[in-house]
């Protein structure tokens, strides 16, 4: 084999090569001489970059207010588990809340919210503006001469004969009461509506606002001459359900009426129902209206 006969190029093949070794030598002194890597040339720090990430920022913060639920005034008496979450209370806080309305009792003003729920401050402080609590207790009516009927050991009682029928007294006789005004006296005269006239004075403790002064003053004044018959049922045979049909009587209360009764088998005496919880002094009176122990 002639191996001399590959290594012999005739003229146009050398000018190849020569052009072939240029080209390869070319490209070597570019890749060792040129910086290929990717420089950024943005300057983040020039004033109008600076001036669009600023309003790029105030958009996003804009857009995160915006989704955020907004707070509308409200009473706090009348706040669920949904509502105290979404406000920013704990399970706990709102726990403490529910189980001082369940007694019967009502929050009227900001420090007192504080008091029962132990919400910390920085809560209360961004809550609070939005409460709202009736008229009676913002703007509580001026004592009238109301007051110049009391003696030195209290009340004097009128005869039954000089009171005022509750079952067709005037939004106006009612505001004759030392701390009952328009939204108060209107709320006993829808009340009395609701249950198409009152049955016992002591329906008077069902209305909401109205506190055992108020009402012994009222009393004073008015009484149900007519009353309305209530047909009682056997605490002892009724139904949760049937329990839950009495006014202010919510179904989860009349649950545990219900359940107390099953686990003692039987109630002999209304005091026994205080040892449930939800069940105040004046909500035991408005239950022995509608119940009855056979």
């Amino acid at each position: 084999m002639n191996i001399k006969s590959h290594f012999t190029f005739n003229k146009e093949q050398r000018s190849g090569i020569l052009l072939l070794l240029l080209l390869i030598t070319a490209l070597l002194c570019v890749y060792c001489f040129v910086d290929f890597s990717n420089e950024d040339t943005l300057d983040t720090s020039s004033e109008e970059i600076v001036t669009i990430q600023k309003q790029l920022d105030s958009l996003r913060l804009a857009e995160v207010e915006k989704r955020k639920p907004k707070i509308f005034p409200f009473n706090p008496n009348f706040i669920t588990d949904y509502k105290g979450y979404t406000l920013g209370m704990s399970n706990e806080e709102i726990d403490r809340l529910l189980k001082f309305r369940e007694e019967g009792k009502w929050i009227n003003s900001a420090a007192e919210f504080k008091n029962v729920t132990n919400v910390s401050d920085s809560l209360l402080n961004k809550i609070s503006p939005y409460f709202k609590f009736p008229e009676w207790v913002t703007n509580p009516k001026p004592k009238n001469n109301f007051n110049n009927q009391k003696s030195n050991k209290g009340f004097v009682e009128k005869p039954f004969n000089q009171k005022i029928d509750l079952n067709i007294a005037t939004e106006a006789q009612l505001q004759q009461v030392s701390g009952i005004g328009k939204t108060l006296s209107k709320r006993i005269v829808l009340y009395r509506e609701k249950l198409n006239g009152f049955s016992n004075d002591k329906q008077l403790y069902a209305v909401y606002g109205l506190d055992s002064v108020v009402i012994k003053r009222t009393l004073n004044l008015f009484t149900v001459k007519e009353p309305k018959e209530i047909v009682k049922m056997n605490v002892n045979i009724a139904s949760a359900s049937d329990i839950s049909t009495i006014p202010g009587i919510s179904f989860d209360l009349a649950k545990k009426i219900w359940e107390y009764r099953r686990l003692r088998e039987k109630i002999t005496n209304f005091e026994e129902l205080k040892k449930i919880e939800g069940i105040s002094e004046s909500k035991l009176k408005l239950i022995q209206l509608y119940l009855s122990i056979d």
